[in-house]
């Protein structure tokens, strides 16, 4: 006989959805090469190794990077970007249409306090219609895929602007591009068929990374412009309309983030300037999930600029703690916690370091920038807030939804650079 008196149970809640990308704690994507594999590349350049043998190194490497980045706590994890001689243009030069030439007049600097550092990397000329004619870096996203236990896969490709940026309208053809609007149309359908199909193979988090955008800030930068026949006061604005033009049919799925630097190598920089020039377009218009910026210190600016992010819109920023080649200490992350209130509508602040970008190789004949000495561990670090506490397992909890951090978080995920 059925037991009338028993309770009703209540109905189980529903299992909470994932979190969205970009976390709480991230990493803007490359870290520092483990001296075996800066080994393993000088030798298969001399012809030493195989290409086998080199993939084989960085299979290791990548997979010991994504262990490491794991054991921290990071809920996503990339491959170090270890497969890429340059951060952007091992990307660049597979697209269709897309010609590798050595333009001496297009030179790229890099300065500090003590030294500046110049050289002319090969660049990108456009010489036929843009295409995207196979997937570029799914090999690379399919491993990372099968590295990963925790972490949700994080794949880095460079914005569309850094296809224009260094060479401008000089470096595309007119008989191919006589009128540049088809350019901007053809780029950006190249980009959104390479998201349509990183998203086939698996990718839930996609990353941008585009310098241009925290150049520009800088009147040098927008001078260089100027003199390329390019537009110095508006070029951020075709940028940001050519990349919603490229995630406009994004799978719901996708999370996109977008990375500014100023041009970390080698603990020098390319450009400085606060964000001010272009924080309205960016905040307001650029259409992804999550800002990686470079604040506070003397070259980034102040925090200023977060006075044009929309209120209620889902932002996470990135607060750079590293100063010029160096971690910080603990006593100087505590200082942060202390800054007057910051001028902020509801969002969530991330806090991350800023990163050391893989670089082309300097030209035969030219002397390398000075290779510091690299830690073991690719640079990636634990920093807590002084309490000791250890890392909780399953990573870094999210704030409340709508909540408002106006300090950073106790334990992040940092890279020294």
């Amino acid at each position: 006989m059925p037991d009338t008196h028993r309770a009703a149970q209540p109905a189980a809640a529903a299992p909470a959805p994932p979190p969205r990308p970009p976390f709480r704690a991230d990493h803007v994507g490359s870290l520092l090469r483990p001296r075996g594999l800066l080994a393993a590349r000088d030798d298969f350049a001399a012809g030493r190794i195989s290409g086998a043998q080199l993939r084989g190194i960085e299979d290791t490497a990548i997979r010991a990077a994504v262990r490491q980045q794991e054991a921290a706590g990071l809920r996503s994890a990339t491959d170090g970007e270890f497969r890429r001689e340059s951060w952007h243009m091992d990307f660049i030069y597979q697209l269709g249409g897309i010609r590798q030439v050595q333009d001496d007049t297009i030179r790229v600097a890099f300065h500090n306090k003590q030294r500046t550092y110049q050289w002319a990397p090969p660049s990108a000329h456009v010489v036929a219609p843009l295409a995207l004619t196979h997937t570029i870096f799914g090999d690379a996203f399919t491993f990372l895929s099968a590295a990963v236990t925790t972490a949700v896969p994080k794949l880095t490709i460079p914005s569309p602007s850094m296809v224009h940026y260094r060479g401008g309208r000089s470096a595309i053809d007119t008989s191919v591009y006589p009128d540049l609007g088809q350019f901007w149309a053809d780029l950006a359908a190249a980009y959104a068929d390479q998201v349509r199909r990183v998203y086939d193979l698996g990718c839930r988090y996609l990353q941008l990374d585009d310098t241009s955008l925290a150049y520009l800030n800088d009147p040098a930068q927008r001078a260089h412009v100027a003199d390329i026949g390019g537009d110095p006061d508006h070029q951020h604005e075709r940028y940001i309309a050519t990349i919603n033009r490229a995630l406009a049919g994004r799978p719901p799925g996708l999370a996109v983030t977008t990375h500014m630097c100023r041009g970390n190598n080698q603990s020098m920089w390319a450009a400085e300037g606060s964000y001010d020039f272009v924080a309205e377009a960016l905040f307001n218009q650029l259409d992804v999930d999550g800002f990686f910026c470079e604040w506070d210190d003397e070259r980034s600016g102040g925090f200023a600029p977060l006075r044009y992010v929309p209120t209620g819109k889902r932002v996470v920023l990135g607060l750079v703690t590293t100063k010029h080649g160096q971690l910080e200490t603990k006593d100087t992350l505590k200082r942060h916690r202390h800054r007057p209130a910051l001028p902020l509508p509801p969002m969530r602040i991330l806090l991350h370091q800023r990163r050391q970008r893989p670089h082309p190789r300097p030209a035969m004949g030219q002397t390398r920038p000075h290779r510091r000495n690299r830690p073991r561990n690719m640079g990636l670090r634990v920093v807590t807030s002084g309490s000791g506490a250890a890392v909780p397992a399953g990573g870094f909890a999210d704030p409340p939804a709508g909540t408002v951090e106006k300090q950073p978080v106790s334990r992040v995920g940092t890279l020294e650079v």
